[in-house]
């Protein structure tokens, strides 16, 4: 039994093809869509894990309006060297000894991500490889419980640039690849993520053409020029071109956040805070706000409270840190970025433990908050053209796949580049893992 594998940076998914039909495997039957499992790990104070939506609802069971009780902790010692001086000093930390576990996303990124060795987790020391080894093991279990059979290889995407550099690249593809081996699949090969969805299109042809795919996820860009046959003339394939960039979803959440939202959390009240400052600047990465939830940041922040410096506001900041709504707020705000790629408005809001957030965001606000990304994207996607040899006339469809492939603004430059006509849409969540599980069949 051999299996397709999504490993996305929001979402995943699993998937089989017999020949003839695709199945995208109902992982996480609590999620909306339950062919779509986010990309989310918990790992408990006992070492258990969970994914998906059973991670978040396990994460909000433990954590929501808890007792905290910090203590002190030796965590290791540094050298301190200064003219003739040389001693070492004992460094401490304050530890939350009765945190039940940490919530853990975009495993995917921490591959790629230069310099960052791991995470420590409790007693533990999690290595990217082991988080994702973690993440994998647990699809794989729950697509063998769906199957009812052992699955023994499978066939992972990868985006066209895991990384800035060649080196970079083939140490993710091998930290990826000796996961996938360590969660118990014994035979691992890669496929390119734009030409899974390739592959999926293709099924649908009934004459050779000249496509775009321009996969557009949570985590990178990335592009294919590819000419597809029809669903029986897999020989006619070629692939061009391909090119990816490091821009997607979470960095329009971040640029949301950034422009929009700290306002709300006492950024442009607070100036002579730099403690407090720290922590505004840290909303945008809802991963750090838990470790700040410290004694000295909370008594921090009610002494300014006490003083009037914005005291709504840095009660919004407090409850954000100390009631671990990070988590709902992030979401909240990927949400208001979701629904502006169909209306012309929405809103972001938040009402919990001290907080009354409420913001009306535009597309046009969006639109401006992001413009920046823009060119960076047109810019890869004419390159990788280029690099085809073909031109805009030469391509009879530019296929979309990915949840940030439907931003209006990204779309309308497509529509305005290769003409409207030409832009077509496949299944957003599922075409990847579509074209991975079809490429698995191949061998």
């Amino acid at each position: 039994m051999k299996v397709g594998i999504d490993f996305g940076t929001s979402n995943s998914g699993v998937a089989i093809y017999d020949g003839q039909r695709v199945t995208v495997l109902p992982i996480d039957r609590q999620n909306v869509l339950p062919e779509v499992v986010k990309t989310v790990l918990y790992v408990t104070r006992d070492y258990e894990c969970f994914i998906g939506q059973e991670a978040i609802a396990q994460y909000y069971r433990d954590n929501v309006n808890r007792q905290r009780r910090f203590v002190k902790k030796w965590a290791g010692e540094i050298d301190v060297i200064g003219a003739d001086m040389h001693f070492v000093r004992d460094v401490y930390v304050m530890v939350d000894e009765m945190k039940p576990g940490r919530l853990m996303q975009y495993l995917k990124t921490a591959l790629r991500k230069e310099g960052f060795h791991g995470t420590q987790v409790f007693e533990r020391f999690y290595t990217p490889g082991d988080l994702a080894q973690a993440y994998l093991g647990l699809l794989k279990q729950r697509a063998e419980q769906i199957l009812g059979e052992k699955i023994d290889a499978v066939t992972l995407g990868r985006p066209v640039k895991f990384a800035a550099t060649p080196e970079g690249d083939r140490r993710a593809e091998e930290t990826l690849r000796a996961a996938a081996h360590a969660a118990g699949f014994e035979q691992v090969d890669f496929e390119l993520e734009p030409i899974a969805a390739a592959l999926d299109y293709e099924q649908t042809l009934e004459k050779p053409q000249n496509v775009i795919i321009f996969d557009f996820g949570g985590g990178t860009l990335d592009i294919a020029v590819m000419r597809l046959g029809g669903p029986s003339s897999g020989s006619g394939r070629k692939v061009y071109a391909s090119g990816g960039v490091d821009i997607a979803g979470s960095d329009f959440d971040r640029a949301i956040i950034e422009k929009r939202m700290l306002q709300h959390f006492g950024l442009g009240r607070i100036n002579h805070q730099p403690e407090i400052l720290e922590m505004i600047q840290a909303v945008p990465d809802w991963m750090a706000l838990p470790e700040l939830a410290t004694p000295l940041n909370r008594n921090t922040l009610e002494k300014a409270i006490r003083a009037g410096l914005a005291p709504a506001r840095l009660k919004a900041l407090q409850g954000l840190i100390y009631n671990d709504l990070a988590f709902t707020f992030y979401n909240r705000v990927e949400a208001a970025k979701i629904a502006l790629s169909s209306q012309g408005a929405t809103t972001i809001s938040l009402d919990d433990s001290g907080i009354a957030l409420w913001e009306l965001y535009t597309r046009h606000q969006f639109e401006s908050d992001i413009f920046d990304y823009l060119g960076k994207v047109e810019k890869v996607l004419l390159d990788t053209l280029a690099a085809s040899g073909l031109e805009p006339g030469n391509i009879d469809a530019i296929v979309k796949t990915g949840g940030s492939s439907n931003i209006p603004l990204f779309a309308g430059m497509l529509a305005r580049i290769f003409g409207a006509g030409k832009v077509k849409q496949s299944n957003a969540f599922s075409s990847v893992v579509a074209g991975l599980a079809i490429r698995a069949k191949a061998g």
